[in-house]
């Protein structure tokens, strides 16, 4: 690509997305839509449920990728990391002379000019973090934009452009385009920052531990001087990462000497009920949140809110008003006192945490985790002998072989059987199976009321959720 083109027109107005149905670039495409832009977008196979909100937001979607989709010469061709060098709109888009840009680069200058931003960054916990963090905003009357990689209950959208000062982004680790594989959140210029954790993930495009911690200390050492970073203060790694930063630096988390302390934690289903403590001063919250990893989430947020002066009882009033996010222990119905849960849980800790948290809300019957290995990471072999630490609470263990494992080098996949067969070897009900149908007729025969049957996916998982709650 010509880099001379890498630029965003002072007055671009119709505006190209290719891969528009990921949810963040569909996101982008609607606050564009919103902000009076002509928009188009593409992409292989259009698929629901953004395809669908795209169409109801009057946005032109192409099935598929070809040149003459640009024909129309757009002033801008926003390059969603999907895409590939060789993909037939990057091609036309170059020899064409287009401007174009990535997301992060069309987020900052759409929708964070002359805002301050708030970034949440970490392995796990971004999009409750920053889903909780803008409703706290709007909730104090802050009007906020924001760009996060899950739908907020209360708004009913990932994507929201305020007229305030502040806009709230998740910062992905993950890479940014063909022409820039340095992480999205190295785009952002923060004004506070979470950093929830640093673990190994994305084993696409990272070697090891090392290069994700690479790209974090990267992220950590830019940050400007008056600006404030949040770290969680059990975060392995973190330590690490925070080595050059020079920013202001606040830890938050359940030790004692932490700058926001959490605390004092009660389950009253469906609350949690919790203490933040700051200096010699202690608040008390509650929340419809289920687990500590959650309650930590939202302590990153409460100090953020306390740092940009919202006051204690609009934080309250913020919390006890969240209603949470889309794939985040949704509950999406219940059948013969049989509870259906979805939950965006993949990695390793994600998996183990989330057991951890719903188990004290559904202790009348068993929880049934059914689990469906199919990010990059998941489906390789990387965390094979993790796993099996990860399902502890569970009483019953059902696994989906991967459908995408073709995609995995031989020598390099993961065995849904082995964690099965490991699992047993712990004395636990573990069941590897095929294909989606089969765990459904499994489920279908084996689950009693009380129970609570938590399906753990990054995807869509054969529309199980309405499936199961159609045969229950």
């Amino acid at each position: 690509m010509d880099m001379d083109k890498n630029v965003i027109p002072e007055n671009a107005r119709k505006i190209h997305l290719t891969a528009v149905c990921g949810s963040a670039m569909g996101a982008l495409a609607c606050l564009l839509k919103d902000t009076g832009h002509e928009v188009t977008g593409s992409d292989s196979h259009v698929y629901p449920p953004m395809s669908t909100f795209l169409i109801e937001k009057g946005i032109k979607i192409i099935d598929g990728f070809a040149a003459e989709n640009i024909s129309y010469g757009p002033d801008l061709v926003i390059i969603g990391n999907a895409i590939s060098r060789d993909n037939p709109e990057a091609v036309a888009a170059d020899e064409m002379g287009l401007a174009f840009c990535s997301m992060p680069q069309a987020v900052n200058h759409f929708a964070g000019m002359g805002k301050q931003t708030l970034l949440v960054a970490g392995t796990h916990g971004k999009t409750t973090t920053s889903s909780i963090l803008a409703w706290l905003l709007y909730s104090a009357g802050l009007d906020p934009t924001y760009m996060i990689g899950g739908i907020l209950n209360n708004f009913g959208s990932n994507f929201r452009a305020g007229n305030g000062g502040y806009m709230v982004v998740e910062g992905d680790e993950y890479d940014t385009a063909f022409f820039d594989k340095g992480p999205k959140f190295m785009h952002y210029d923060p004004a506070v920052s979470i950093l929830t954790s640093v673990e190994f993930d994305h084993a696409d495009i990272y070697r090891d531990l090392d290069h994700v911690k690479e790209a974090f200390s990267n992220y950590t050492a830019k940050l400007k001087k008056e600006s404030l970073l949040l770290t969680y203060d059990a975060g392995d790694n973190i330590d690490d990462v925070v080595k050059d930063c020079k920013s202001r630096i606040a830890s938050y988390g359940l030790m004692n000497d932490s700058a926001w302390k959490l605390g004092d934690i009660s389950i009253e289903p469906p609350w949690s009920r919790f203490t933040i403590s700051n200096n010699d001063e202690k608040f008390e919250f509650k929340a419809k949140l289920m687990g500590e990893h959650n309650l930590l989430n939202a302590a990153s947020a409460i100090a953020t809110a306390f740092d940009i002066g919202i006051s204690p009882s609009a934080i309250a009033t913020g919390l006890e008003t969240f209603e949470g996010v889309k794939r985040r222990q949704e509950i999406r119905g219940v059948k013969n006192s049989i509870t259906v849960m979805d939950d965006f849980a993949h990695h390793p800790t994600a998996v183990r945490e989330t057991i951890r948290a719903v188990k004290p809300f559904f202790s009348k019957g068993r929880l049934i985790a059914v689990f469906e290995p199919r990010t990059n990471s998941s489906m390789r072999d990387v965390f094979q002998e993790i796993y099996p630490q990860s399902f502890d609470g569970a009483d019953i263990v059902l696994i989906r072989k991967p459908s995408l494992l073709k995609k995995v080098p031989e020598g390099q996949r993961f065995s849904s059987e082995k964690l099965a067969q490991d699992l047993q070897k712990k004395g636990m009900t573990a069941i590897c199976f095929p294909d989606t149908d089969a765990i459904i007729e499994k489920v279908k025969a084996e689950a009693k009321p009380g129970d609570l049957v938590m399906v753990m996916s990054n995807g869509g998982f054969d529309n199980i959720h309405e499936r199961l709650l159609d045969v229950l």
